[in-house]
C-alpha cells in the first residue's frame, strides 16, 4: 500500500482491494451520491470500480484514486481523485474530484486533501493543468474549488438518459494552470 502524501490531518494513499467495503458505504449512501450518480452495488464497486481505480496505478505511477484517512483515528473518510480525465493519455492536465463521508463534510478535509494534491501536481509531478468540474447546483463542492484556488471557467450542459434533479442548471468546469498556481501566495 503506498502512500502519495500527508497533511496535517490526512493520509492519502492507494486505494486496495481490501477498500471495497467502505467503498461500498461511501458509493452506496444517497447523500454522498447526490449530485454524483445513483448509488452503487457490490458488484459495482468489485467488477467496475476498483478494478479501474486499480489500473490506473500503472497507467499514470503518481496519479489515481487515493484512499483518504484521518491520521489521528484512521478513519476511511473517503478518496480524492488527482488523475488525467478519462480518455487522456498525458499528464499534463489532472482531473481533481473527490468523494467524502457525510461525517466528514464541513471539517474542511475536502479542501486540505484537494490543496496538497494540486501543490504535489505542480510542484513535483509536472502538471500543467488542474481541472474539476461538478453540477451547478453542487455549492459545497464549488466552494472547495474555489478555496483551492480554481477559477470557474463555464457553465455546459449535457445530455442525460436519467438526469439527476438539478441537472437542469448544468455543469461547471473549474480550473488552475501552473502559471496561476505558481502567483498564488504560498504555492511553493
Amino acid at each position: 500500500m503506498t502512500t502519495l502524501l500527508t497533511t496535517e490531518r490526512l493520509t492519502l494513499r492507494q486505494i486496495t482491494v481490501d477498500d471495497e467495503d467502505r467503498l461500498l458505504a461511501l458509493h452506496a449512501d444517497p447523500a454522498v451520491m447526490r449530485y454524483l450518480g445513483r448509488p452503487s452495488t457490490r458488484d459495482d464497486i468489485r467488477d467496475d470500480r476498483l478494478p479501474y481505480y486499480l489500473g490506473l496505478y500503472e497507467l499514470f505511477p503518481g496519479f489515481g484514486y487515493w484512499a483518504a484517512i484521518e491520521t489521528a483515528t484512521g478513519e476511511f473518510l473517503g478518496w480524492f481523485l488527482f488523475r488525467p480525465p478519462d480518455g487522456a493519455d498525458t499528464t499534463a492536465t489532472i482531473e481533481l474530484g473527490y468523494r467524502l463521508h457525510t461525517a466528514a463534510w464541513g471539517r474542511g478535509f475536502a479542501t486540505e486533501g484537494a490543496r496538497a494534491l494540486v501543490d504535489k501536481g505542480f510542484a513535483e509531478l509536472g502538471v500543467e493543468r488542474v481541472v474539476a468540474d461538478t453540477m451547478a447546483v453542487n455549492t459545497g463542492s464549488r466552494r472547495v474549488m474555489e478555496k483551492v484556488g480554481l477559477r470557474f471557467v463555464r457553465i455546459h450542459h449535457e445530455e442525460w438518459d436519467d438526469p439527476l434533479d438539478g441537472a437542469e442548471h448544468g455543469e461547471v468546469l473549474y480550473e488552475l494552470t501552473r502559471a496561476e498556481w505558481g502567483r498564488r501566495p504560498g504555492s511553493r
